[in-house]
């Protein structure tokens, strides 16, 4: 999926999550096909993966702010859609502010090259950046001020997403699945070495609408007996987290920029590893 297929940077809307199983994934999505359509910059049926870098004060704050279900609450993170290129200090990444007023969802975003997200949030570095990238990076400049946040938990899934037709704009419907975290060596660019977040069987259905749910899909979540759960992909990988003591995740040191990018693929290091020069 191309970083360039989803360069909305504001939009406010209502999400709705439900905890499936596959199987109950696979009839939802069947379903649907007769209302919806898979998002066409997604690939193989509208599926994509995603990788989040989120962030947080040293007492969680943002962890509690959800927890406590506080009517106004934030988080920050950099995302990327996987395409299966390393990624180098140019690849563009989103940096997004993920913002909850009452029952309203609202998201704000910047892209930015990898190394200029780094420095923004790791070294609270100004970028130079695109006039209409601008007043989102300077909001994302004072909260990575105002709540000293740092680097806490990396999240990847699978997403398989649905889009809304003419009647239905704006509705998406995304399944997310084989759900991981990890909290050491939080850097996008090195290998995963994640552990699971939910049971291999569970899958994540948000239902993300801009104002009204069309009742063809109300009579279909009834009609299968879905329940509505408050669900974080992060606060649940918190959870996990506190769950394994040896991971001593909360206890390591943030890093800087450089030291994050020390072991990242520059566009030398590719260029030597293709034409198979050492160092």
């Amino acid at each position: 999926m191309s970083t360039a297929n989803h360069t909305i940077r504001k939009f406010n809307r209502f999400e709705l999550k439900y905890l499936l199983t596959l199987r109950q994934a696979e009839q939802f999505k069947s379903a649907l096909r007769t209302y919806m359509t898979p998002d066409q910059h997604g690939h193989n049926d509208g599926r994509y993966a995603l990788t989040s870098l989120y962030f947080d004060s040293p007492d969680l704050r943002c962890y509690w702010e959800k927890e406590y279900g506080l009517r106004f609450r934030r988080k920050l993170r950099i995302r990327r859609y996987e395409t299966g290129e390393p990624l180098t200090e140019a690849t563009p990444v989103f940096v997004e502010i993920k913002q909850r007023v009452d029952r309203v969802t609202q998201k704000r975003r910047a892209v930015l090259p990898y190394g200029d997200a780094l420095r923004l949030c790791l070294d609270r570095h100004l970028p130079d950046c695109a006039p209409e990238e601008r007043p989102v990076v300077e909001e994302i400049y004072a909260f990575l001020w105002q709540y000293n946040l740092r680097p806490m938990s990396i999240v990847r899934y699978d997403r398989q997403a649905f889009t809304g037709s003419d009647y239905d704009i704006g509705l998406r419907v995304t399944f997310d699945s084989a759900l991981s975290f990890q909290m050491q060596r939080l850097s996008l660019h090195e290998e995963p070495s994640a552990l699971p977040m939910l049971p291999a069987h569970q899958v994540v259905m948000e239902i993300k609408i801009n104002e009204h749910m069309p009742l063809w899909l109300t009579e279909l979540i009834a009609d299968q007996n879905l329940k509505m759960v408050r669900v974080s992909k992060y606060c649940r990988s918190i959870e996990a987290a506190q769950n394994m003591p040896a991971l001593r995740w909360n206890s390591l040191p943030a890093e800087s920029s450089e030291e994050m990018l020390a072991s990242s693929l520059s566009v030398f290091n590719r260029l030597e590893q293709k034409l198979g020069i050492g160092r």
